[in-house]
Order: structure tokens, then sequence, then C-alpha cells
């Protein structure tokens, strides 16, 4: 073998093992700069701004129409990126709302669906966003249905993925789980946390073992608070059968087929009370659309909202 070759391979053999050792001696750090690579390949920024007496913490890049997306009970804005990384052409505003990821916990405020949404409309208001488009997951749905209710003139599309605030006849898992006394949102240790993931995804995610251990830890610092949320706003007793019929902008039903956390059975209840809507039912897909098949679910949300143009 030519002897520089050699030495080639040797130096090669020295890069990876001291990445690899990096990787596990510094997991957090590695952690880091995998989430700043997937902001940066969505051209996305963090910042920060404050809205009387909380600090959120948000992520906005791009130009063009303005899309804000809200993410769920216990989520957090970079849950998003994967998807974001499709939606080129657009302005993107994706916040940790109050109480949850970055932003500020404050525990003498109340945390309801009333009091979270008012929160959403300052950060609108202070971050000068005039009519944009609209789209929540889950808990973030059911914020986001709200205020399009409220606030038609500001809403130009809503899209309600998997969305809370609408009942189904049939029982999700989460839901017969409640009803034992199990509340896996509130997940306080590894193992429940492990269990909570398996009824999000219908097919788990291939994560790292030092990258879930930093997402369990971190998934269990905010348990705490994510309690009192959970009582402040009871997400799965709250239904947006009163603010469907006021809603003025287009729909984008979209949900996963087996959600364990919320039955698509919901879908039923939306297409009933909403005025103008298109639904999209994604194959083989948990609760969390845009995390577990971010390309599917942008290139259906791309083309709602080009029919909408």
């Amino acid at each position: 073998m030519n002897k520089f070759l050699k030495y080639g391979m040797i130096v090669v053999g020295a890069v990876v093992l001291l990445l690899a050792a990096f990787y596990f001696l510094f997991p957090e750090t590695v952690f880091k700069l995998a989430i700043d690579a997937q902001r940066r390949s969505a051209d996305l920024v963090k910042k920060e701004v404050q809205i009387d007496d909380h600090r959120i913490v948000y992520l906005e890049g791009g130009k063009g129409e303005t899309v804000i997306l809200l993410h769920g009970f216990g989520g957090y804005k970079d849950q998003w990126t994967a998807f974001a990384k499709y939606l080129k052409g657009y302005h993107l505003v994706i916040p940790d709302i109050p109480g949850f990821g970055e932003s500020s916990q404050v525990p003498t405020d109340n945390y309801c669906v009333e009091s979270q949404v008012g929160r959403i409309g300052r950060f609108v208001e202070v971050l000068k966003l005039d009519k944009f488009h609209m789209a929540g997951n889950s808990l973030g749905g059911a914020f986001a249905a709200t205020y399009a209710a409220k606030h038609p003139e500001k809403v130009l599309t809503l899209a309600l993925l998997d969305t809370a605030g609408a009942p189904s006849q049939k029982k999700s898992e989460l839901l017969i789980q409640l009803e034992k006394g199990n509340n896996l949102l509130l997940a306080g240790n590894a193992e429940d946390v492990d269990k909570l993931m398996a009824l999000v995804y219908a097919k788990m995610p291939s994560i790292p073992a030092p990258f879930k251990k930093i997402l369990v830890a971190d998934w269990i610092a905010h348990a705490g608070f994510n309690k009192k949320i959970w009582n402040d706003c009871q997400p799965l007793q709250f239904s947006l059968a009163p603010v469907l019929p006021q809603i003025q902008a287009p729909v984008l039903i979209l949900w996963g087929d087996q959600d364990k956390m919320l039955d698509v059975g919901g879908v039923a209840f939306l297409e009933k009370n909403l005025k103008n809507y298109r639904t999209v039912i994604m194959k083989d897909t948990g609760h969390c659309p845009m995390i577990e098949n971010p390309e599917e679910t942008a290139k259906a949300y791309r083309s709602f909202l080009n029919e909408r143009k």
C-alpha cells in the first residue's frame, strides 16, 4: 500500500475516533449543533420578545406571506423545523407558546385556552403581523382555531393538525389511560416518557440514544409546570364547538390515521361544525404529522395554501 494512502487512512481513522469521542462525551453540545443545523436548513433564526410578563422565544425566517405555526401540549418550536424546510417562499413565525419550551413560566398566571390565546394575540401585535396563515397541532390547533374565530380579519387560512377540542365517538388510547388515572402527558420518569412516545408516533423516529436521553430529561424537567398548564386548560375536556361556526377562513383539517392521542374520529366533528374546509388523512401517521412525515405534510399544506391564493 502506498505510504501516503496508508497515512491518510490513519488520519481519517483518528478524526472519526475523535468525533465519536466528542459525540459521547459532549452529547448536549452535539445535540445543540444538530438543532442549529436543522434551523439553518429551514432559514430560521431564534429570537425573543417580551410580551407583558412573558418572555417568548421564537423562530423566524423566510420572505412572503406570513405563516404562524403553533405546537401542542408539552411541545416546542423546533418540532416544526423539519416541516418548515419545505415551506420556502413564506415568512415563518414559530413561537414557544408561553409556559413551554424556552418561553417563560409564570406560576401565578393562568394558562387556560382563553389566556393563552390572549398571549398569542399580544405576540402578534408586538411583532406587527397584519394578515397571516395560522396552523396548529394538538393543543396548538385549539389555540389557532380560537384565535381565528376571534380575529377573522387577520387569519387568511387555518390548518388544524390532529387538533385538541374535537371529540371522537371512539376513545383514543390516551383517553383510556386517563380514565384509568394514568396521565402520560405528565410523565415524570423515563419509562413513562417511552410509553408516551409510543402513543405519539405510529412509527417511532430513529433517535440516537444520547439525544433521546436529553429529550427525556427535558420532558421530565418540565413535568411540574406541565401539570399546572394541564390543570388550567384541561385540553381533553375543552371543546371547539362554540368557536368553529365563527371561523370564516378556509380550513385544512389534517389528521394522522394512526393517532393514539386524539382519535381520527375528531375529523367528523370538525367537518360537521366548519363552513369551509378541506380534509387530508395521513396514512400510517400518528399525532404529530409535521414531525413524523414532514415532507408529505408540508406538501399537503402547500397545496392547500396554493388553492387559496
